[in-house]
């Protein structure tokens, strides 16, 4: 790595790290943005393109009086390159916020080129520098599949041993493959057309595709990795390991959806939800998966409507690895034992896609503050951005989980609120405080 003065190093060109060196040059900083690909991909990784989508196409929830919906709506205020090329190359999808993930990173990796203040280059770090030049700081956002050799150059920083969990990715399957006088078109609920594909399933349809998956031979983990899965992105099989009906009162959830054929709902529903604008690819909604690919085609083929359904990307399960925030990071998202070291996206414990590109847009931000001497900031906890970094740094370490946004992180409301209004008005006091906070801090300097 080739050190510069008067400069914000960032590694990996993901969304933390995109977002981040977008932030830093809005500000005037110098940004010298290092990312491995194409040189060398990860397993999950396969386009050069920078802020690859590795998993759904979805940032879920656009919907403001939602955790998720309010992250974003902070994200928005303080200029966000992420949400800006999502709203961009949006696909439909209902209330969520879903791209086409080519052109979605497509936008970001031509705004980055096209900065005067950002230099890209293509070349893997492998470790820290053991020291800066004087007025520069560096941002790590090598994301939640970091090389074992950066792995190994942050634990002799933290002195700790890291934690890690197993993510999963759902399939990918060609719209023309599926069967249209079975799959119909509705969401949730919705009298119109809706975004999403349905399979509908009877019962004994339900029974036997569950039968096949329970049997179904999974890819099997080395036998160094331990087995410990994020709840909000749990394989199927690990779910239906719960018991029989898990799987209906979760991804193959039934209810809202009336199969046009019968005027009722099914027993139990897959979803497919649009990869691009053009409807010619769609993924399997909640179906992150360790089976071996042979039973992906086998048993998947069995959903109604599936037969002969072809599939451009099958799912796969891959490490995730994060350090325990409380005892690693100021506020800030600076360590705490190195100050000119800022941590960004799911390595700093967050999940999700917002949640990573919101921890890089606040990085990005302080790390331009202290290239330029100026006093890192903090958001308000009453913010959604607030109460991310309060669970990453105030949380119990030994309670520690990576987590996606949610009520539950913020303080609470002081108004006895009926829950119905809960989110309208935790939007409401977020967007005050972020305002404030804003023309205080950011904007003052």
């Amino acid at each position: 790595m080739k050190l510069y003065p008067n400069t914000l190093i960032i590694v990996g060109g993901g969304l933390a790290g995109s977002e981040a060196a977008w932030q830093a040059a809005r500000l005037g900083c110098r940004v010298v943005l290092y990312e491995m690909k194409p040189q060398l991909f990860s397993p999950a990784h396969h386009s050069p393109l920078l802020a690859e989508l590795v998993c759904s196409n979805s940032l879920r929830s656009d919907d403001v009086t939602s955790a998720v919906g309010l992250l974003k709506e902070e994200m928005r205020c303080l200029g966000s390159l992420v949400i800006e090329a999502a709203e961009q190359t949006r696909v439909p999808a209902g209330k969520a916020l879903a791209v086409d993930r080519e052109k979605f990173a497509r936008y970001i990796t031509e705004k980055i080129a096209a900065s005067s203040f950002i230099t890209v280059i293509r070349e893997e770090i492998r470790e820290l520098p053991a020291m800066l030049p004087e007025s520069s700081a560096i941002i790590l956002a090598t994301g939640p599949l970091t090389s074992d050799a950066m792995t190994e150059s942050l634990g002799r920083l933290t002195g700790k041993e890291h934690l890690a969990f197993y993510d999963a990715i759902a399939p990918i399957v060609e719209a023309e493959s599926l069967d249209s006088n079975i799959v119909f078109q509705a969401s949730r609920y919705d009298a119109g057309p809706g975004d999403y594909l349905n399979c509908p399933m009877d019962k004994l349809q339900y029974e036997n595709f569950i039968t096949e998956l329970a049997q179904a031979e999974k890819m099997p983990l080395k036998s160094f990795e331990k087995q410990q899965y994020f709840e909000g992105c749990l394989p199927i099989e690990v779910m239906l390991d719960r018991g029989p009906e898990t799987l209906r009162f979760g991804p193959m959830k039934p209810v809202g959806l009336i199969d046009p054929r019968t005027g009722r709902e099914a027993h139990a529903v897959v979803q497919l939800r649009r990869e691009n604008k053009e409807g010619t690819h769609y993924n399997m909604v909640g179906f992150q998966t360790k089976l071996t690919y042979s039973e992906q085609k086998r048993i998947f083929r069995m959903i109604p409507g599936m037969e002969q359904a072809e599939f451009t990307r099958l799912g796969s399960i891959h490490r995730n690895t994060f350090v325990c925030g409380p005892e690693f990071l100021l506020p800030s998202l600076q360590a705490k034992k190195r100050h000119d070291l800022l941590l960004a996206g799911q390595l700093s414990g967050v999940e999700g896609y917002v949640e990573s590109t919101a921890i890089g847009l606040l990085a990005g931000i302080n790390g331009a503050r202290l290239v330029s001497g100026h006093n890192p900031v903090v958001p308000p906890p009453e913010t959604a951005l607030g109460a991310l970094v309060t669970h990453l740094t105030a949380t119990d370490p030994k309670r520690f989980q990576p987590s996606n946004i949610n009520f539950g992180l913020f303080p609470r409301l002081h108004l006895k609120t009926p829950k119905k209004f809960r989110g309208e008005k935790y939007a409401e006091r977020a967007l005050q405080a972020l305002k404030k906070w804003h023309a205080l801090t950011l904007a003052a300097d």
